[in-house]
């Protein structure tokens, strides 16, 4: 399994970024995917995760409203839309696969993650 994570950069407070997670060497549709992110000196926490089909989504309380998980099947690849985005959310921001098609928050329930890609927000 490989997942490539990629869409950071440096944006100022306020503004958008997308993150897109491409996997390969899985059959995508039986999946769920997860999004966490580190900041330096942080433990990893969870960001959003999605289910198989799209159809469930779960969020942190620190980005609901701001950020939106997605998923396109046809390509074998989860989003990560980040609006109104603030100081506090710079971190590497991890994708990972969960081997079952309902989502978790859990770190631990996920068995394959991506190398990760570095959002700054400046303020």
């Amino acid at each position: 399994v490989q997942l490539q994570a990629s869409g950071g950069g440096l944006v100022q407070a306020g503004g958008s970024l997308r993150l897109s997670c491409a996997a390969s060497g899985l059959t995508f549709t039986g999946v769920s995917m997860g999004w966490f992110r580190q900041a330096p000196g942080m433990q990893r926490e969870f960001v959003a995760a999605i289910g198989n089909t799209g159809g469930t989504t779960y969020y942190a309380d620190s980005v609901k409203g701001r950020f939106t998980i997605s998923r396109d099947n046809a390509k074998n690849t989860v989003y990560l839309q980040m609006n109104s985005l603030k100081p506090e959310d710079t971190a590497v921001y991890f994708c990972a696969v969960r081997r079952f098609w309902y989502p978790s928050r859990i770190d631990t329930d996920y068995a394959n993650w991506g190398r990760g890609t570095l959002v700054t927000v400046s303020s």
